[in-house]
């Protein structure tokens, strides 16, 4: 009986204890997340930010295609919906998937963005895919163009050709690299951490950080030391399975920044989101 009465108590204080070793959890900015509205949500709004709350995600870059999912959470944010969660809109050129393949030579998607714009609550345009030369256009240089003169970020799917043609569009281009071109040599990335201090890389599907046990690789490490304020992690939601695996996607990136120094793991979980989409009140101090 007192085995029993042990056991029983024992498994109170975990379950007690529990809640706080969960708050316990680095927090993470999630700076790739998709609320898609194309055909339909996958979670109504409140699950959604039950989502974040359950896995300790205190802010977003919000997306969605159409845009109506990104005006759905800012709406919840201004009722007050959505607590301390941060909410960072991005504009998305699309309306629907097949705008993927064709907004770079659309004039009707360059009129879409600055319509949106309108709203007034906008930080950014993106996530848009690029390959290569696609980005050497009239409508993607008007694009990165407005981004500029309004002080907005670039979020963009595109290979390193790509980035370097938005940034010959315009020098003072601010781009959140989607996926730090998946699987780039390190190397290739850290030059080009190098030759664009404007340029962030986002890490959903990055392959190569960590080996097949779960620890950092070294050259991975070195990138992370070496640009603690260069990187941001993402969810990218793009379809329901991601939604359905989100605390294993924060799992994850935990798992590996337990790995780094705290002050880099801090910095890269929230931080350099933090900075870069602080209030304009706050960036004026």
């Amino acid at each position: 009986m007192l085995v029993r009465t042990l056991t029983a108590a024992a498994l109170l204080a975990a379950l007690v204890a529990a809640p706080a070793h969960s708050d316990d959890r680095i927090e993470i900015f999630d700076a790739h997340m998709h609320y898609n509205w194309e055909p339909k949500p996958y979670y109504q709004p409140d699950e959604v930010l039950e989502v974040f709350r359950k896995n300790r995600v205190t802010g977003v870059l919000a997306t969605s295609r159409p845009n109506t999912g990104t005006h759905v959470l800012m709406d919840d944010k201004a009722k007050g919906k959505a607590g301390d969660l941060q909410v960072v809109p991005f504009i998305r050129p699309y309306r629907v998937r097949a705008d993927i393949g064709s907004w770079f030579n659309d004039p009707v998607i360059f009129d879409l963005v600055q319509e949106e714009f309108k709203r007034g609550y906008y930080r950014g345009v993106g996530e848009f895919h690029l390959t290569g030369k696609a980005a050497d256009t009239e409508m993607v240089k008007k694009t990165v163009d407005f981004a500029v003169a309004n002080n907005l970020y670039l979020h963009a799917h595109a290979d390193d050709e790509a980035v370097e043609i938005l940034m010959r569009h315009n020098p003072r281009a601010q781009i959140i690299w989607a996926h730090t071109g998946f699987s780039l040599a390190p190397d290739r990335v850290a030059a080009m951490l190098i030759k664009y201090p404007k340029l962030w890389g986002e890490l959903s599907y990055r392959s190569g950080i960590v080996d097949g046990s779960g620890k950092l690789t070294p050259q991975w490490r070195v990138l992370f030391e070496r640009y603690p304020d260069r990187f941001l992690l993402g969810s990218d939601t793009w379809v329901p399975e991601r939604w359905a695996s989100y605390g294993d996607i924060m799992d994850g990136y935990r798992a590996w920044l337990v790995q780094l120094p705290p002050a880099v793991a801090k910095q890269i979980a929230h931080d350099n989101a933090r900075a870069l989409f602080a209030e304009k009140s706050d960036r004026s101090r």
